[in-house]
């Protein structure tokens, strides 16, 4: 692959991660909110649990995509670096079909 269509794809990778935490970020706050005026005990009320796993799944799912966004930060780091394509362990490059497929990938299959 090379680097203009790396660059391409990542950028449009990172773009949607960045919808994506937004998104999450107005979801995780719009469950903070509904939980501020009610009087929710999380040992003690049916609904608070659920109130409670909705935030923690919302801040997990917030924590993968600030880790996705690292990735693609990296990956685009190697290709301004003349490095991207290639395998950080054997220095082979990496099929195309592989970059296709997991754009911020860093070792060849039989290095995964």
């Amino acid at each position: 692959m090379d680097d203009a269509r790396a660059r391409e794809l990542l950028l449009a990778l990172r773009a949607d991660t960045l919808g994506r935490l937004t998104g999450l970020g107005d979801a995780r706050q719009d469950v903070v909110d509904a939980a501020r005026g009610a009087n929710v005990d999380d040992e003690h009320d049916p609904e608070g649990t659920t109130i409670a796993f909705e935030r923690a799944q919302l801040e997990a799912l917030g924590a993968a995509a600030t880790r996705r966004l690292a990735e693609i930060d990296a990956a685009l780091a190697r290709v301004a670096a003349g490095t991207y394509g290639r395998c950080a362990v054997g220095g082979e490059p990496l099929d195309d079909a592989r970059l296709e497929a997991r754009p911020t990938a860093t070792t060849c299959v039989a290095h995964s």
